[in-house]
């Protein structure tokens, strides 16, 4: 019999919240055993998410968040909260010795100020922050491993690090002028009704925002690859909401800085992440879809080179919502507990 591991989720009615329920349902180890939310106390899981009807969790009763209780029940808590309310939260769970995978963005950036200036609320857990790992399971596996606290990747910073990570770890392109063109689906702008995401907006439709430099998961992308680079990058990155449910695809303009062909740049490329089971780097004059990420942990990378420019342009591809949220923290829970980091994530694309 498989070693059953206790875990939470403190806030379970958004859409992170949401497949993560989807995957713990599924996972050979985890057991959710306390799933909150203070708007839905006292319902049944099954009520608010249909889908649980007839499973082992249909009859888990949502409750009120209280970290001493939590710690009673579990090892490992999930916590999908707003940033800014997630990071006092996170404190109060680890205070109890729990280990937290936490999918807001108040540990993802390692500088205070940067953090304060982008999200415009002071940082109250300073000491947690230092000792927060950024959870992209390619680069941190080691570390995440022995952190009590993960700060899971934002979705569009997924895409676009493991896409440019090995250009510039390796010295391929220039550091300057790289622009990425990013894509998503409607719900990376979360469950909460906004005018901007409703059907008639959205639908038949599709649209620019936060360009210029505005994005908040600008500086996040710009962080880990100035670690790649040894040395500060600034880039832009212009964002897009496409009218469909989930999904990202990035196509990134780089220049190089080498004369590679691009199969020798393919052949760098393949040999990064021929380890990492969950980086598809596909062959040359292949360029990646979103229905074959969606509902997996699947990165889809491709690479061409404009001649004519003498540009590296990268396509990147994932799930927001599986590999850019909650199928990452599933990923970083197994690492923090000892399990492979496949555990429960071996998920086959929802085709057509």
């Amino acid at each position: 019999m498989k070693k059953q591991i206790k875990v939470g989720l403190v806030g379970v009615t958004g859409y992170t919240g949401m497949e993560l329920a989807r995957l713990c349902l599924a996972h050979p180890n985890f057991t959710l055993t306390a799933a909150t939310s203070r708007a839905e106390a006292g319902k049944k899981l099954s009520e608010i998410y249909p889908f649980l009807q007839k499973t082992k969790l249909q009859d888990l009763i949502i409750s009120e968040p209280n970290p001493k209780e939590l710690a009673k029940t579990c090892e490992l808590v999930f916590l999908a909260v707003p940033h800014g309310a997630a990071m006092n939260v996170a404190a109060e769970l680890l205070d109890q010795g729990l280990k937290v995978v936490d999918l807001s963005a108040d540990f993802r950036l390692r500088d205070v100020s940067t953090f304060e200036s982008w999200y415009n609320t002071p940082h109250a857990q300073q000491s947690w922050l230092k000792k927060a790992v950024y959870g992209l399971p390619e680069l941190y596996a080691e570390e995440i491993a022995k952190a009590q606290l993960i700060a899971n990747p934002g979705c569009y910073p997924t895409a676009s690090i493991l896409a440019l990570y090995p250009a510039l770890k390796n010295k391929l392109i220039k550091d300057q002028g790289i622009i990425i063109d990013a894509k998503s689906g409607t719900s990376g702008a979360g469950r909460k009704a906004t005018v901007g995401t409703l059907f008639c907006e959205v639908s038949d439709s599709f649209r620019a925002y936060n360009i210029g430099g505005k994005h908040r998961h600008t500086p996040e992308i710009e962080q880990e690859l100035s670690l790649a680079n040894n040395s500060q990058i600034t880039l832009s990155f212009n964002p897009h909401l496409l009218p469909l449910n989930r999904g990202i695809l990035n196509t990134i303009y780089t220049e190089l800085n080498t004369k590679s062909s691009a199969k020798e740049l393919h052949e760098v490329y393949s040999k990064f992440y021929e380890k990492h089971s969950f980086v598809r780097v596909l062959p040359l004059g292949s360029l990646p879809e979103l229905r074959f990420v969606r509902g997996t942990m699947f990165c889809d990378l491709a690479l061409t080179v404009d001649e004519r420019t003498k540009r590296l342009i990268l396509v990147s591809c994932i799930d927001n919502l599986c590999r850019g949220a909650s199928g990452q923290a599933i990923a970083n829970a197994n690492l923090m507990l000892g399990l492979e980091l496949e555990t429960g994530l071996n998920l086959a694309p929802l085709v057509p």
